[in-house]
């Protein structure tokens, strides 16, 4: 498969596949077809899914079925008015029929808006009207059920409500009686009625860490970009066992559990979590045999608490990690503990994979790596001129609007202030805030509103909780500026004390992390301020919200 878009895969080093990794982008592309079908053809039987719940029930899929079954929602989906460049909303957890309406949908030419089942009445109301939402898809939970009912009065645009359960609300459709009554044939579009390379693809709502959610618009084209994130950095392989712990509602699903990993042909592995237990996930880790594994730090933060040598992780060859930054003490207890380094990967909902450890170059812990091809990388300073070796500077994508870069999305959808902020000159800028050392690794700093200005200082809050990561006490914690009169402003921890471990919140053990950050890291960045919380404020994707912690203080 991959012979059709990669014109060479094997590389000699890092400087090799920098300089001459090229993506072919066929002059007509859509995932569903010659990729999803494209498979089904070449070998009706060839595993493609791998679903199992809490209850360890297990469901297979096979690339011929998921054929078959997303023909079958396609006709669904026509049959109920859903035409090309209509938009269906998606909040389906990690049931199969996510991935069965995805294909389907992409087949159609119809926008797919995944979202998280955590959604509330105001989220879903924005959503809808902001993307001008013809349909929604969801799963029959009595919670999610009662916010979609008290949205639908202000979200005129939608026209119909489907569920996947057995306890659905009377007035919706069933989705999955309705597509598994249709034909399993489908009469693929022809001409202007086939959507592909340019069309609209895909609308994620971003995480919020910063304001309301930006629309990111996505074309055919972003599969192709992802063979970076799957290939060279989470390590898939074909025909084996990949699982990416993920809600369908998040980027990191476009990420982890269908492009990139199906262009490999790799098996998606799907753990349908009702809530997450780290004892549930590392046995369900162990049962499937996994290869490949990926999370966000958070996960890998639970998960070194428990004791990792009751499992067997002996088929696994790779662990990733992306969503933030990964603190050094993680990525070493982990190591310890499995035997497995953990492989950091960066980017955003608005691109594939950006920066990573690809296997051509040890890892330093606490470092992202280096940039990856496709794009044309660099870090500019406050004058907008290339940082130097130590320098740190704003990640940005050169001559973005030029190039049209695969993986690269291709606007904030209705959002002409975003798009100023964010593309200047034709470059675009992540907002994020790095530097590199004399290796080229780029070591990440936080956001461009995290990063901290303290009597002249800049500090980074990743450096910060990573020193205070290293700590017994500290499960999980996130870096802030807080106000102050003398200083502008100072470093504030705000810290989640691991559990069972003897430990309370209590003045001493403040000025202990202290004591500990100022030994760990340059003393200046220590916490003047330290508060002991149950919990951290989180967006709907697991991000910490540091923004939420600083409008607080303010306040």
């Amino acid at each position: 498969m991959l012979e059709k878009f990669l014109p060479r895969q094997d590389f000699n080093s890092y400087e090799d596949f920098k300089a001459n990794y090229r993506v072919t982008i066929p002059t007509t592309f859509n995932f569903a077809y010659d990729v999803m079908d494209a498979w089904a053809e070449q070998q009706d039987d060839k595993p493609a899914l791998a679903w199992i719940d809490d209850h360890e029930i297990q469901e297979n899929y096979s690339f011929g079925d998921l054929k078959r079954l997303s023909n079958q929602a396609a006709n669904w989906f026509v049959s109920q008015g859903i035409r090309k460049g209509d938009v269906v909303m998606l909040i389906l957890k990690q049931r199969v029929d996510v991935w069965i309406a995805m294909i389907a949908l992409h087949k159609i030419g119809a926008v797919v808006i995944p979202a998280t089942y955590q959604l509330t009445t105001k989220d879903i109301v924005y959503r809808c009207n902001a993307a001008t939402v013809a349909m929604i898809v969801a799963i029959d939970d009595a919670e999610l059920a009662g916010y979609i009912r008290a949205a639908l009065p202000q979200a005129p645009s939608v026209k119909n409500v489907a569920g996947v359960g057995d306890k659905l609300p009377a007035n919706w459709l069933d989705f999955r009686r309705g597509y598994q009554a249709m034909p399993t044939s489908w009469q693929k579009p022809t001409g202007e009625a086939l959507a592909c390379l340019h069309d609209t693809m895909l609308i994620y709502f971003s995480s919020g860490t910063a304001g309301m959610p930006k629309m990111v618009l996505h074309d055919f084209t972003y599969p192709l970009g992802h063979i970076v994130t799957a290939k060279y950095w989470q390590g898939v392989q074909d025909g084996k066992l990949h699982m990416t712990a993920s809600d369908s509602g998040w980027a990191k699903f476009g990420w982890g559990k269908i492009y990139g990993q199906w262009l490999c042909g790799a098996v998606i592995a799907a753990y349908d979590m009702d809530h997450f237990v780290p004892q549930k996930m590392l046995r369900i880790i162990q049962k499937m045999r996994l290869t490949t594994f990926c999370a966000p730090p958070t996960i890998y933060r639970f998960l070194i608490k428990e004791n990792l040598a009751d499992y067997d992780f002996s088929s696994i060859k790779q662990c990733s990690i992306a969503g933030e930054p990964l603190n050094p003490e993680v990525y070493n207890q982990w190591l310890k503990l499995t035997g497995l380094p953990l492989v950091e990967g960066f980017g955003q909902t608005e691109s594939s994979v950006l920066i990573a450890n690809f296997p051509w170059f040890p890892i330093k812990p606490g470092s992202t790596g280096k940039f990856a091809p496709v794009y044309d990388l660099e870090l500019l300073d406050e004058q907008g001129r290339p940082c130097e070796d130590g320098s740190e500077g704003t990640i940005i994508i050169r001559n973005a609007a030029k190039e049209r870069f695969v993986g690269l999305f291709r606007e904030y959808y209705r959002d002409p202030d975003a798009m100023a902020r964010s593309w200047q000159d034709g470059n675009y800028s992540t907002g994020d805030v790095a530097w590199r050392d004399e290796d080229g690794y780029i070591w990440f700093l936080g956001r461009n509103d995290d990063v901290i200005k303290c009597s002249g200082y800049r500090i980074g809050p990743f450096e910060v909780e990573s020193a205070l990561m290293e700590h017994p006490a500290v499960l999980e914690c996130a870096v802030t500026a807080a106000p102050d009169p003398v200083r502008g402003q100072v470093v504030k921890a705000t810290i989640v004390l691991a559990k069972n471990r003897g430990y309370e919140p209590t003045p001493e053990l403040a000025k202990a992390l202290q004591e500990h950050v100022k030994h760990s890291t340059a003393p200046y960045k220590y916490p003047r301020i330290v508060e002991f919380v149950d919990a951290l404020p989180k967006s709907i994707s697991g991000k910490i919200m540091r923004k939420s912690i600083r409008e607080k203080d303010h306040a």
